[in-house]
């Protein structure tokens, strides 16, 4: 469906700024952007999936596992999952989160002492060293009541004699509990190198582990209406056949749903429409993944925009 008229348009002027997605929002009459990326927790949709990966994240801290491992592909939620789970932590935890483990052996504690606050010299900082500190800050937080917890994301680039220096350092317990956790997420390539022989011990440590799959095509249509209706949407911008073809086109995987929907919605304020048709959903996919869907061939949606901006300024009354 097309505006029949430029009035429900905003206004925009020749000075307007085309660069970001944002300048949709008052044209369809929303609060906020429903699809960006950023991991607002206001726009949090727990699937059935999600919740089952926080409940085996739950289990295994409360469980005092050694290690618990959370897989899935690029841009299902993993981290979005692990946030969850941290706000439920008990207060007595202190928490280590390593994003980038692309790290030595030395380079990997010495960045798990930085998070945690522990003290040690660089100068002479060593694998012995530097594991004896933690060691002796572990004790010290047990004796506190305290509790210490390791995630580390993107785990599945750790080198295995890193992952064998992780395996080591939870070595140290107490007749009841481990005093170190970690929370190791990857992608499914992790799951393939834990089954190497050399890394038997540590796969045989994980006590809670879980695949995390995309969404379902019931899931998308739920995610797309909750995320529309937290930015303010009062109605519908997606029909079920689009909702089905975002299914096709993502794979069910979040990230790539937001990038999808945001660029289609860019697209059909660019044709002055009121909802989102398969052909915009579709160049807007050719966009985002660069590749061609369903073989259909599209312009930039920036592009289009821009080109309505030109006609609009050519034609405008002196």
């Amino acid at each position: 469906m097309k505006l029949r008229n430029n009035a429900a348009r905003p206004e925009i002027t020749a000075g307007y700024s085309i660069q970001s997605s944002g300048v949709y929002k008052e044209y369809f009459r929303l609060s906020d952007l429903p699809f960006s990326i950023a991991p607002d927790p206001a726009f949090l949709y727990m699937s059935t999936k999600h919740r089952e990966a926080l409940a085996h994240l739950v289990y295994g801290v409360n469980s005092d596992s050694a290690f618990i491992l959370l897989t899935g592909e690029v841009g299902t939620g993993k981290t979005t999952v692990c946030r969850c789970m941290l706000d439920q932590l008990p207060d007595n935890c202190d928490t280590a989160f390593i994003l980038n483990p692309k790290l030595t052996e030395e380079e990997l504690l010495a960045s798990i002492c930085e998070e945690i606050g522990i003290e040690y010299p660089v100068a002479a900082a060593s694998v012995k060293n530097l594991v004896d500190r933690i060691n002796n800050h572990l004790l010290k937080s047990h004796a506190a009541g305290r509790r210490t917890l390791l995630i580390i994301d993107e785990a599945q680039i750790l080198s295995p004699s890193v992952l064998e220096q992780l395996r080591l350092l939870t070595n140290l317990e107490t007749n009841r509990c481990k005093l170190l956790q970690i929370i190791l997420i990857g992608q499914p390539e992790l799951r393939k190198m834990l089954e190497r022989p050399e890394l038997r011990q540590l796969s045989q440590r994980i006590t809670a582990r879980f695949h995390l799959d995309p969404l379902s095509r019931r899931d998308i249509a739920n995610y797309v209406g909750h995320r529309l209706t937290v930015a303010g949407a009062r109605r519908q911008l997606f029909s079920p056949s689009v909702i089905k073809r975002i299914f096709g086109l993502s794979g069910g995987v979040p990230r790539l749903i937001n990038l999808i929907c945001d660029r289609a919605l860019l697209g059909t304020y660019a044709q002055g429409r009121t909802k989102v048709n398969k052909s915009t959903l579709n160049r807007a996919a050719y966009e985002v993944l660069g590749k061609r869907n369903s073989g259909v061939r599209f312009r930039h949606a920036l592009g289009m925009l821009t080109s309505w901006l030109r006609r609009r300024l050519t034609w405008a009354p002196h």
